[in-house]
């Protein structure tokens, strides 16, 4: 990491961090208090893979009435956007380190206004696509964390995985897609620095906006 990196770890955890492992209870009686970590009650967005932050950031900033939830394994990454939400002032985003499926696994159902996964890990070799989060145990976990009404939203560049999402959210009888097929490129969306990459050597980008029936 940077020097920049490590000291926004070391000063701003406390501030907007918390550990998956402790936020949440395996029991069912203890559940997950976002009110409790925000300060408000809130609509509840769950941002699954927060990279370096860039997106989270920008989308949270322009949507001040819904509070966001950040989970991300990559320490560069969760120091990183604890810096831009120090230099941002904002306050309505948490960052949660550690496994997004325990993390859902803990927040009580139908707690969620929107999940967004955008540009997972495709795990392209096909004896690793076991772990890709997109698969039907995984997306009927989801679904059931977003209220009704409450919208999935996915994004890759990985044309393969792309159709496979599809495939699977079309699946799920809890969950309707908003578009035919795939959906144009939202513009509340913001245009990370790995989409622009991905552009450039020719890797179409694909969202799939869906809504829990």
């Amino acid at each position: 990491m940077s020097d920049r990196q490590t000291t926004a770890l070391q000063q701003l955890w406390p501030v907007y961090g918390l550990r998956v492992c402790d936020a949440v209870s395996s029991d069912p009686a203890v559940p997950f208090d976002a009110a409790g970590l925000f300060g408000r009650r809130a609509p509840l967005v769950l941002e699954i893979g927060s990279g370096m932050g860039d997106t989270t950031v920008e989308m949270a900033a322009a949507d001040p009435d819904r509070d966001y939830l950040a989970v991300e394994v990559h320490t560069p990454g969760i120091a990183n956007l604890l810096d831009l939400l120090h230099r941002r002032e904002l306050g309505n985003v948490r960052v949660a380190e550690g496994d997004a499926v325990e993390l859902m696994k803990g927040l009580p159902p139908d707690s969620l206004d929107a999940v967004h996964v955008f540009f997972p890990d495709p795990w392209p070799k096909s004896r690793h696509h076991k772990r890709r989060l997109i698969q039907p145990t995984h997306v009927a976990l989801l679904r059931s964390r977003l209220a009704v009404g409450g919208t999935l939203h996915c994004a890759t560049d990985w044309a393969e995985y792309a159709e496979a999402m599809r495939v699977t959210l079309d699946a799920d009888p809890g969950l309707v897609n908003l578009h035919d097929g795939y959906a144009p490129r939202p513009a509340h969306r913001p245009v990370t620095r790995f989409e622009r990459r991905a552009l450039r050597v020719g890797r179409p980008i694909a969202d799939l906006i869906y809504r829990r029936r």
